[in-house]
């Protein structure tokens, strides 16, 4: 039988090549940037609500853990707001390509937040992602207004990993994206206030982007999100930020033949997946050797 913590790198491979579609769909909805957040977090919230008061699970929580909650939400919704924008000021490619720093901040921030001495080969091989990625996609001079929104949403994303991380815990990952996709939702319906989006033209949505709303909302982020919070009693966050990386690879896949470019994929990108896939794979033999040596 499989151990727990391999079941649990499985369903994280899953939870990714789910996020791969998570890029693809933000090009295809015409809703954009913090209208999209907002329509995403409120929706799947919604969701998950649904699904603990059918199942029954306890809901409240403490003052001092819900605040905490709060705050990673409000994260949350920063990291999402600046990944669309990314897309839309530059391209899905350009985005993902930023996505491959997380690692590398991971293998820095990690052990500072954790309190641990920093591995050698984890800072070695956020490096060998970094150069894997540009191997796939070469970023334009032009389109550095997008990578650093890119760049800037993927090191909040590396903090917020953080914090769920030492929540998950003592907390159910379903009652913990509850709150912080309620709290990320608020916190973007200020700024949606402050910029007076909130016009009748706001709620004006197609039936096809509706339909593209509810699949990111529902399987790409109430289900997705959850069950990656969940894969934290196992896998530490770098491993989940690691592994993250071959999203950009999926979902560059995926934006061939949903988006249908007609474009052949290149020798760069080929060498670039191979570099990812077997960085990934090293990382769990050699996480899984250590493990057993100090058992």
């Amino acid at each position: 039988m499989p151990s727990a913590k391999f079941k649990a790198y499985l369903n994280l491979h899953l939870i990714v090549f789910i996020w791969g579609f998570t890029a693809v769909l933000g090009a295809l909805i015409q809703v954009k940037d913090a209208s999209l957040v907002w329509y995403r977090m409120l929706s799947a919230g919604i969701f998950l609500l649904l699904y603990l008061l059918f199942s029954g699970k306890k809901i409240l929580l403490p003052l001092r853990a819900a605040s905490n909650l709060v705050f990673v939400g409000l994260l949350i919704a920063i990291h999402w707001v600046f990944f669309f924008r990314a897309i839309n000021i530059s391209n899905v490619s350009v985005t993902l390509a930023m996505f491959s720093a997380g690692a590398f901040l991971a293998s820095v921030l990690e052990p500072l937040f954790y309190k641990r001495k920093m591995l050698w080969y984890e800072v070695l091989f956020g490096l060998v992602i970094i150069a894997g990625l540009f191997m796939i996609m070469n970023v334009e001079v032009r389109y550095i207004d997008g990578a650093l929104c890119a760049l800037f949403s993927v090191f909040v994303g590396v903090v917020f990993t953080l914090f769920n991380g030492k929540l998950i815990q003592k907390h159910d990952p379903a009652v913990i994206t509850l709150y912080e996709f309620f709290a990320g939702t608020f916190f973007v319906s200020l700024y949606l206030l402050y910029e007076g989006a909130f016009t009748p033209m706001f709620f004006k949505v197609s039936l096809h982007d509706w339909m593209l709303i509810l699949l990111l909302s529902s399987v790409c982020t109430a289900y997705a999100f959850t069950a990656s919070v969940n894969v934290m009693k196992k896998l530490t966050p770098y491993t989940v930020m690691l592994t993250t990386n071959l999203e950009p690879v999926y979902g560059i896949v995926l934006a061939y033949f949903i988006i249908g470019q007609g474009e052949r994929m290149s020798l760069s990108f080929y060498v670039g997946a191979s570099v990812i896939i077997v960085t990934v794979i090293l990382n769990g033999v050699i996480k899984n050797y250590s493990n057993r040596k100090s058992v």
